[in-house]
């Protein structure tokens, strides 16, 4: 598979998340924790005690406010045409949904030890899923993918979850978790068709 190849599922993925966005910020709530909550963003109570399960998936895409969205995509694009091509299509959604889903799930079992339940969102867990991913993949196919080191893909993530720790409001246990679980899906999943080059 051509490392060019287009990165399809990457695209509707932003798209998606954009189109979804752009409806919430016509009503001019875009920052509003509690229409956000009740439109899908997760909450610990509502999904232990309530049972809404679909709040791990829902919450990924909904973003509080334009720049929560413009960082998340950025890198969605960035991790996600570099990834796609690598693992093909369904392997690459596997992992995000799986990733993002996993993430969230960590994020809410941390909550629970630690008694604190924030209204979370965004598709961070999901990207930061694409991140460990591409690092196994990396290791995978001897150091590089595609255009991307090991070395590179690491300090990357090192820096992205540093700054997640040293900055507020930021669910980290989605960010680690996502990017755990990424690796290790990758590391099952494998690259598509051999070395990528």
């Amino acid at each position: 598979m051509e490392h060019n190849e287009k990165a399809i599922c990457t695209t509707l993925l932003i798209t998606v998340n954009v189109a979804v966005f752009l409806l919430i910020a016509f009503s001019g709530k875009a920052e509003d924790t509690l229409f956000l909550l009740e439109h899908g963003a997760m909450y610990g109570p509502y999904v232990i005690q309530g049972h809404e399960y679909y709040r791990l998936v829902t919450c990924m895409f909904l973003h509080f406010g334009i720049d929560h969205l413009l960082n998340n995509m950025v890198m969605l694009g960035a991790l996600g045409w570099n990834l796609e091509p690598a693992t093909g299509k369904i392997r690459f959604l596997v992992i995000y949904f799986a990733g993002g889903i996993g993430g969230n799930a960590v994020s809410l079992i941390w909550d629970s030890i630690n008694a604190e339940f924030p209204v979370s969102a965004g598709a961070s867990g999901a990207v930061f899923a694409l991140m460990g991913a591409l690092v196994c993949a990396a290791v995978q196919n001897h150091g590089r993918i595609g255009r991307l080191s090991g070395r590179g893909l690491i300090l990357m993530a090192v820096l992205s979850i540093y700054f997640g720790i040293t900055s507020s409001g930021v669910d980290n246990a989605a960010h680690i978790g996502g990017f755990l679980c990424g690796f290790l899906l990758q590391s099952v999943l494998g690259l598509s068709s051999g070395k990528i080059n």
